[in-house]
């Protein structure tokens, strides 16, 4: 393993690491050494099956809700250092149900206002450790979702929002950047992993003609939170096999 992705002795915590690209990036740290916390919206991990036991093995793990900004407040969290911080926490609604102001704003409480709050909340830690802090927003970040107003505006406020906080806490030794992931197998993108002829017209549109997997989103993570990006920050890596490109 090269020394410079060696975590041995790192704390890092993934907020919505219970399953897919987030539980990918933890899996990821945690295999080089770091002790990883991971949380989920169920109170633990056989909640989640049988499948979400095997998948929270080697992982700590707690339950944070953050559709209430409550629960972040009520939180005690079970860390009292932290070098790694990975926002991956998002929800979207399909259905046209993001056009229904309410639904809106649920869906911008949790992919946008909640990354806020969650940094803010281990700020003082980050800058303890001179740590890094990831966010993982999307590629709908920077083109039109007809049908999904606020995971659109949601994600796009995301990039924006990790060039401010890179900006603002550089001083303070946090290194801030994010990761925009296109196709990758999730509950989030079930909607066009479960219908075949979506999934062909999806595809059509990568270069490389095939979905992500978590692991490769977990690789720009690692080298974010590494040696390797110390000089980087503000930065939002794009891995979607081209997707994006046209």
């Amino acid at each position: 393993m090269s020394p410079d992705l060696d975590f041995t002795g790192k704390q890092g915590m993934v907020v919505g690491g219970s399953s897919g690209i987030g539980n990918g990036i933890a899996r990821a740290f945690t295999l080089r050494g770091a002790r990883t916390l991971v949380t989920g919206t169920r109170a633990s991990p056989q909640d989640y099956g049988a499948e979400g036991v095997e998948r929270l093995a080697g992982l700590d793990y707690a339950q944070l809700d953050l559709s209430d900004p409550a629960n972040l407040d009520r939180w005690t969290p079970p860390v009292d250092r932290l070098d790694i911080l990975v926002l991956c926490q998002g929800a979207v609604r399909y259905g046209r149900a993001e056009f229904e102001i309410g639904v809106f704003r649920e869906v911008v409480e949790i992919n946008l206002n909640s990354l806020m709050a969650v940094a803010l909340r281990f700020r003082g830690l980050l800058a303890e450790s001179r740590g890094s802090l990831i966010t993982v927003s999307s590629i709908a970040a920077f083109n039109a979702r007809i049908g999904n107003p606020a995971y659109a505006s949601s994600k796009a406020g995301a990039v924006a929002l990790t060039r401010t906080l890179a900006e603002a806490w550089a001083g303070e030794g946090i290194r801030v950047n994010g990761i925009a992931p296109g196709l990758v197998p999730s509950k989030l993108t079930a909607v066009t992993t479960d219908d075949q002829s979506r999934m062909a017209r999806a595809l059509a549109q990568i270069p490389l003609g095939r979905m992500g997997t978590p692991d490769e989103i977990a690789g720009a993570a690692l080298f974010l939170a590494s040696p390797l990006a110390s000089y980087v920050i503000g930065q939002t890596i794009v891995v979607d096999g081209g997707k994006s490109l046209s």
